[in-house]
């Protein structure tokens, strides 16, 4: 695929994962993911509380609460439940992963991660580097 056709694919699924957060019950930050793998959406996720517990991500003092699982986490278990298999896949983020998910991407198989918005920490986009991740971030757009 040219360079160009394959930045078309990235910002339509970026576009995608930015509307998948918006299924989020989280207040400080919406973040949406989705795994494809040749061309196919093969799993999604967004942040948010686990199966069974309340849908609130923060607590009284407005802090996420512990248990929230972050969009990626949750798209990559999603996938891990079902018969497809994250091996050799693309994971497009809304937010670029913490360190806990890269160790989760590197875990899945998954080869390359794009990304829209830089969290504030690195050192997970630091480490998939490292690890051989081809790692991209784009803009998508946020409304």
């Amino acid at each position: 695929m040219t360079k160009k056709k394959q930045l078309k694919y990235d910002r339509a699924y970026i576009n995608m994962a930015f509307e998948w957060g918006k299924l989020s019950h989280c207040k400080r930050k919406q973040v949406g993911a989705l795994i494809v793998k040749d061309r196919m959406i093969i799993s999604d996720g967004f942040n948010g509380a686990p199966t069974g517990f309340d849908n609130c991500c923060e607590d009284e003092s407005g802090d996420t609460k512990w248990m929230v699982l972050h969009a990626e986490a949750n798209a990559i278990l999603k996938v891990a439940a079902s018969t497809q298999s994250s091996k050799g896949a693309t994971l497009y983020i809304t937010l670029s992963p913490c360190k806990d998910c890269s160790k989760l991407i590197l875990q899945a198989g998954i080869k390359r991660v794009v990304y829209a918005n830089a969290y504030k920490d690195l050192s997970g986009v630091e480490f998939l580097i490292r690890a051989g991740i081809e790692v991209e971030q784009i803009q998508g757009h946020e409304e």
